[in-house]
């Protein structure tokens, strides 16, 4: 069977099952798992690139990227959120859960590039025990449960708490604590740090916005109940080139069979967008970056 035989006997089989709804009943929590995003971001798997989707289970080794004006939020297994902002690369590491009378969790989260948030919701702070260290180029914050975001570009690394303690460690430098709420640390690529200083409660939330996400801007969600559809289509050779090229792009699409007039059909579509202001911002992008112009926003 040639390359583009076994791509068509895939989507065949991934036509019934890609959009199945019933979530499976899972022994324990996943060490980490996709509650938000807004395309296109990416997962790289074991050598292997696909479009990131809200409910993907992720595990130890998979890498998420996030594009141009993309934001992605991981659910951790111990309730803490991470947050990441747009062109962000994060690596997950030595994620585990153990039971000792108490839950625990640890993980290494490493952000080669971008910007993060990382937050636990205060009833989680004392359910769970965590263990997590988030590190970036040359810093490493090791958090127990609290509010940070931090940053890492090609010019520096800062981290800024926003509530909680954390430890930072720099190489080559002395650990330093941080307890002091709305207060940041900026380590220059080719200078010392600069002491930690106090910021405004305005340059925090600009911060923030950085890593939330934008309503309109094309937020796909658990809640979501919109659907964008880029393609409808009597050939199934075209519906998997549609789908590829999405995938390829950063789009969780899916294919999903249907009847038209009688006849078979195949829909091309992103299901879980939050809203028809997302949809649209989407659709948008469908038409003018990959040249699909028969795209439409739907609650159907």
């Amino acid at each position: 069977m040639n390359g583009k035989a076994r791509r068509l006997a895939i989507a065949t089989v991934s036509l019934t099952i890609a959009l199945a709804s019933t979530p499976r009943v899972l022994a324990a929590p996943a060490d980490a798992e996709v509650d938000a995003l807004q395309m296109p971001a990416w997962l790289t798997r074991d050598g292997k690139r696909q479009a990131l989707a809200v409910g993907t289970q992720l595990k130890n080794g998979d890498t998420i990227i996030t594009g141009d004006g993309s934001r992605a939020h991981i659910r951790l297994a111990d309730g803490s959120v991470v947050k990441l902002g747009e062109n962000a690369r994060l690596d997950l590491k030595g994620m585990g859960q153990t039971d000792g009378g108490q839950q625990r969790f640890t993980a290494s989260l490493d952000l080669h590039r971008g910007a993060f948030r990382f937050t636990t919701p205060a009833e989680d702070k004392v359910r769970s025990a965590r263990s997590i260290d988030v590190k970036l180029l040359t810093l490493t914050a090791s958090i127990v449960g609290t509010d940070i975001w931090g940053k890492s570009t090609n010019d520096q690394e800062l981290l800024a708490l926003i509530d909680g303690k954390i430890n930072v460690t720099r190489q080559g430098e002395t650990q330093i604590t941080m307890s002091e709420p709305r207060t940041v640390y900026v380590a220059p690529r080719d200078a010392p740090p600069s002491p930690v200083t106090a910021i405004t409660l305005a340059q925090l939330n600009a911060f923030a916005q950085e890593t939330e996400l934008q309503p309109g801007a094309g937020v796909a969600s658990r809640s979501g109940s919109y659907k964008i559809y880029a393609s409808r289509t009597a050939s199934r050779e075209e519906a998997v080139a549609v789908y590829e090229r999405l995938r390829d792009a950063g789009y969780a699409a899916a294919i999903q069979p249907a009847t038209s007039g009688g006849s078979q059909i195949y829909q091309v579509r992103i299901v879980g967008i939050l809203s028809e202001a997302d949809g649209v911002a989407v659709a948008v992008k469908l038409r003018v970056q990959l040249g699909l112009q028969d795209v439409h926003v739907s609650l159907n």
